[in-house]
């Protein structure tokens, strides 16, 4: 709690009264600081401040600026005599620049780890284990996006956190090489007669070697993300062992029987001329599709459902929705909810023109309800309102009954004349829209498909692969369905009086996410993998994987439940052949084990082109060699998702080191649909068991206003510019790969995350305040040794608590890590570096850093402490911060000796240190103390502030401040703090004044005496009241302290006490300054 003023002295505010928070890291966090100056002069000039306000985010203006102003003036050439005491002061020194210079820094320190392979040093020597972390293959077709750079980096963040945790981390980085938009990429670069004369052997040559062209090309973007891995044995989908472990998992599937050839509806894309899966599809926003209200009319009833509806015989029609008209050609059926209930309805006259609906001129009505003798229709009672109100006319209800006594019926198929039955269908027929009855195409839809085979309709799917009617479809043959042909089916039927209404529907449909084009659901001859045959143990497996976030076990969850079959098979060339043969005459597979066990060596040595080049004599084995005449080879390759839904069995299982199931798997949200689905159904198809033990999902990337990247809206922030920035003028500028990967740390992964320029101009004054702080522990320790460490239990109580609050956050960072908690970390590193570091402990530290004496004891107890926090501060930065962290480890101005006796070269080789627990026993009644310390030393602040405002002081060092309390324990620690026996703990140096005086008395006071002053709660209970006067005595000239003492020495009469005693004994060393 910030403590609240309660009163203030006349000369302040006698009446006012507020509550002000002593922490404010977030704001200031944000403040623009002025750059840090190479030169000496003006370095020095910097540390007039607080060692120098990029540093430390908090720039005071109270901070003594005596010993460096005066070694700064010595240096500039002023009179000897007032700088005669510079070569006593221990001014700060490393060659650490402020700069990170990352664009020639950063692959220097990426150099010196390949020369000296420290990733795979490091995992060889560590002994706690292995952990795998299996990469997902992004696919290898153009270049890297901020997606890419968000899930690489989130994998190298835990990898490189696992190292330091003594594992053996695998990561073996891969490449989706397969698919169709790599063919098309080719088949683009090619003009037409090239096209023309490619073979299906030239086409795999050519993409094999664009997609090798692109996995070198993302390669060497990720390596300069900073991202560590095998990049010498990367894994790669079109290597032939690759291939053929992928054979051996789709050949163990189809031995179990999962695997199966049919004609069902899948989605196809006339575009790509080929099936895809659930994952190959996207739904954008804004389709409208051209949806009708038609009428079948009915002819019969069944033998079994008796006379309910021959009063309405012949003028009574079944009333049926579509948003898909261009599949009426394809309708066996119209399908009722058997436990919904279904009115007769009469229509009545129309409310409105019968030639539009009011207020949408897109709906138009049809002949229909043109006519003047009207049908009865049959429609869901609960739809009556909506319909008459959609349709414009009155629709009077003549029967009642339920969608069970409707089966069996039959109507009359409005554009070939066929009878049709009425059939019973499932929950999918509803009330929420449409008519409760529903169109049935078992050829272009998946639950029209189930409902299909209970009652054996026909299969009829009159369109082909470039998604135009056959000639099965009569007189709409040669129209493309999705255009042409479908307004040509709704003009039939209103000509022919079978339509309603026509209108405009908006709605999410399935496009082809490569063509961007929309697809159909299409009946064709595919291969299959059947889920529903370990379906059961799939939703076992899942509830076994840890889920982070926890909701996506939800999500992936929901996806299996509902998937029946998986289509595996696609129509192109690019891509690992279905191993299977054809017989000539009757059009059986052959698929066997002793076939693809043949076929899975020949690719194992001469890859999958093998398929194509060689004949069908020598791809089967010696067994049916004899027939090869009777057989040809078949055309289909396997879905991608089939490809890297088998990396587990190709790498997981096949290379040295790796171990399956992998710990964890990383990718997008949208992989719940495809990798991490693709990959569970293969390998609990095959092995029984998820082949992964954790699942992490990460969200998309958008810009700052949270809209999704694209190019038409000049949004994309492109990863490569980030790191390397722009060469036009006013371009952006080379922020280095650690802010793109301090952005990672910084964000929620687990939602979509935003960024832009903005978000980067804050992560980089973000990381440069990190990096001063880390600048100033390296410079103040160029003297230091370990063997100049302070026993813990010899330091003074303030160092003391500093080891506390260093080992608290140090704990609570490895919590977030194991957790995988990174914006935990980002704010945790925030705000202990700029409140309880840089704002505080740096501050009151600098005067007896600087003029302390060089080997006084309370100099080096501070270094004790600044060693400590310079080590674990740069380890628990290294995983996201991986450059910086190196960077500072190479510029270590002591030798680091680890509990075994070696010496880590690299800050990767340094390990996580074990937890401190005595520096955590600090006690409790110590902690409560400190904190009423922190709070204490915020208001005096405020009341030095106003003392500065009204020109009674300038530095803090010129003040005296008188505190007084009724509080009797707190009183008596103050005053134990004004008589400390060491120099650190005493309460003037903790505020940077020259005096404090605890009084037991307001009453020994004279108000004139103490101009300012004011009374303040500290932790909201214990009152206290702050004075401030000038100080007592005159300045040192060294230390620019205040005190009686100054005159007493006649050889240093411009001397206090303490720096009369340091500069008896301080040796005359060169002049040193931050290089």
């Amino acid at each position: 709690m910030a403590a609240t003023p309660l009163s203030l002295c006349p000369k302040i505010n006698s009446t006012k009264k507020a509550t002000l928070n002593s922490q404010q890291p977030w704001v200031l966090l944000l403040r623009t600081c002025s750059s840090f100056r190479k030169t000496t002069s003006v370095s020095l000039l910097c540390f007039r401040r607080s060692y120098c306000s990029d540093e430390f985010h908090y720039s005071s203006k109270r901070r003594a600026r005596g010993p460096v102003m005066a070694a700064k003036k010595a240096s500039g050439g002023t009179k000897q005599e007032e700088g005669r005491y510079k070569h006593t002061v221990d001014l700060p020194k490393t060659a650490f620049g402020m700069r990170a210079n990352s664009a020639v820094r950063e692959p220097e320190i990426q150099k010196l780890w390949d020369e000296n392979q420290v990733f795979k040093r490091v995992s060889d020597r560590n002994n706690g284990g292995n952990f795998v972390l299996h990469d997902g293959p992004p696919y290898a077709n153009g270049d890297l996006h901020m997606g890419h750079a968000l899930n690489k980096i989130l994998k190298d963040i835990i990898n490189r956190y696992k190292l330091l945790q003594n594992h053996k981390v695998h990561y073996v980085p891969g490449w989706d090489c397969h698919g169709l938009p790599i063919e098309l990429k080719v088949l683009q670069s090619l003009d037409h007669d090239a096209r023309k004369e490619l073979t299906p052997v030239k086409l795999r040559a050519k993409a094999a070697k664009f997609a090798k062209a692109t996995v070198k090309t993302q390669m060497a973007s990720f390596k300069r993300f900073g991202i560590w891995g095998d990049w010498d044995h990367p894994y790669l989908t079109l290597d032939p062992e690759y291939e053929a472990a992928q054979i051996e998992v789709f050949g163990e599937m189809a031995l179990q029987g999962y695997i199966y050839r049919g004609r069902k509806p899948v989605h196809w894309s006339p575009s790509s001329r080929t099936a895809l899966a659930e994952a190959e599809l996207e739904y954008p926003e804004g389709h409208v599709s051209k949806s009708i209200y038609a009428t079948f009319r009915l002819v019969s009833r069944s033998s079994t459902s008796g006379d309910l509806l021959g009063e309405f015989l012949p003028n009574l029609s079944l009333a049926i929705w579509t948003t898909t008209p261009w599949t009426i050609p394809a309708n066996a059926a119209v399908a009722v909810n058997p436990k919904l209930q279904y009115a007769v309805v009469e229509v009545h006259e129309l409310s409105g023109d019968v030639s539009t609906v009011p207020g949408d001129g897109k709906k138009r009505l049809g002949n229909v309800l043109k006519e003047q003798k009207k049908p009865f229709l049959i429609i869901a009672s609960d739809l009556l309102p909506t319909l008459e109100e959609k349709w414009g006319a009155k629709l009077v209800v003549q029967k009642i009954l339920l969608g069970s006594d409707l089966e069996n019926y039959k109507y009359i198929h409005p554009i070939d004349g066929r009878e049709c039955p009425v059939v019973l269908g499932g929950d999918y027929i509803t009330t929420e829209s449409g008519t409760g009855l529903v169109h049935t195409a078992p050829g272009h839809g998946q639950e029209d498909y189930v409902t299909g085979l209970k009652y054996g309709l026909p299969l009829l799917s009159p369109v082909d692969d470039d998604g135009k009617f056959t000639e099965e479809a009569g007189r709409f043959s040669g129209l493309d369905v999705l255009g042409e042909g479908n307004v040509a089916v709704i003009e039939y039927l209103d000509q022919h009086t079978s339509i309603i209404m026509v209108e405009p529907y908006k709605h999410k449909y399935p496009y082809d996410w490569r063509t961007k084009k929309p697809t159909i659901f299409r009946a064709t001859e595919q291969w299959f993998a059947s889920v529903e045959g370990f379906k059961e143990a799939a939703m076992d497996a899942i509830s076994k994987v840890k889920w982070v976030p926890s909701q996506s076990e939800n999500r992936i969850s929901a996806m299996i439940s509902s998937r029946s079959d998986w289509c595996i098979s696609r129509q192109r060339t690019w891509g690992v052949p279905i191993p299977v043969f054809y017989h000539l005459e009757s059009k059986e597979p052959l698929l066997n084990e002793e076939t693809i066990d043949h076929i899975k060596f020949i690719i194992s040595q001469k890859g999958s082109d093998a398929w194509w080049y060689m004949k069908v004599e020598d791809l089967l084995p010696d067994a049916y060699r004899h027939k090869a005449s009777e057989y040809k080879k078949g055309t289909d390759t396997m879905d991608v998702w089939f490809d890297s839904g088998s990396s587990w069995a190709a790498v997981l299982e096949k290379r040295s080191g790796l171990s399956f199931p992998a710990d964890l798997y990383l990718e997008g949200t949208d992989q719940h649909r495809g990798w991490f689905q693709s990959s569970l159904l293969t390998s609990i198809a095959t092995k029984g068991k998820a082949p992964y033990s954790g699942v992490i999902t990460h969200g998309f990337v958008l810009d700052e206003r949270g809209l999704k990247m694209s190019k038409s809206l000049g949004n994309v922030v492109d990863p490569t510019t980030v790191i390397g920035g722009e060469n036009n003028p006013g371009g952006a500028p080379a922020y280095g790969a650690d802010v793109l990967r301090l952005w990672v740390s910084s964000v929620d992964y687990t939602g979509d995350v935003m960024i832009g320029s903005q978000v980067l101009r804050q992560m980089s004054d973000i990381y440069r305040k990190l990096r001063g702080t880390l600048r100033f522990l390296l410079a103040n320790l160029h003297d230091w040794e370990a063997d100049n460490a302070v026993p813990y239990g010899d330091l003074p109580v303030i160092d003391q608590h500093a080891l506390f609050q260093l080992e608290n956050v140090v704990k609570s960072i490895k919590d977030s890590y194991e957790n995988y908690q990174f914006s935990k970390i980002f704010q945790s590193i925030q705000r202990f570096v700029i409140v309880d570091l840089s704002n505080f402990y740096f501050d009151a530290a600098k005067d007896r850093l600087y003029v302390g004496g060089s080997a006084s004891f309370t100099r080096r107890s501070c270094q004790t402490v600044l060693a400590a926090h310079l080590l674990s501060i740069t380890r628990v930065i290294a995983p996201i911060l991986p450059h910086l962290a190196e960077d500072v480890w190479q510029h270590l101005p002591f030798q680091y000796t680890t509990e075994d006796g070696s010496t880590p070269k690299f800050v990767f080789e340094s390990s996580w240190s074990a937890l401190n627990e005595r520096w955590l026993a600090f006690p409790g009644e110590e902690i409560d103390f400190w904190e009423n310390i922190l709070e204490l030393r915020t208001e005096v602040n405020k009341v030095l502030e106003v003392a500065r405002t009204e020109k009674l002081i300038g530095s803090s060092l010129e003040a005296k401040v008188y505190l007084h309390t009724l509080d009797d324990s707190l009183a008596a620690r103050l005053n134990e703090m004004g008589a400390a026996k060491n120099d650190a703990d005493t309460l003037h140096r903790i505020f940077i004044t020259s005096q404090v005086q605890i009084l037991w008395s307001l009453e020994s006071v004279q108000t004139g005496d103490v101009p300012y002053s004011g009374e303040y709660l500290i932790q909201g209970k214990k009152k206290i009241w702050i004075g401030v006067s000038r100080a007592d005595g005159s300045k040192c000239e060294r230390c620019w302290n205040y005190s009686p003492q100054v005159g007493s020495f006649p050889e240093h009469p411009t001397l206090c006490t303490r720096c009369y005693n340091v500069v008896g004994i301080q040796p005359t060393p060169a002049l040193a300054a931050v290089s």
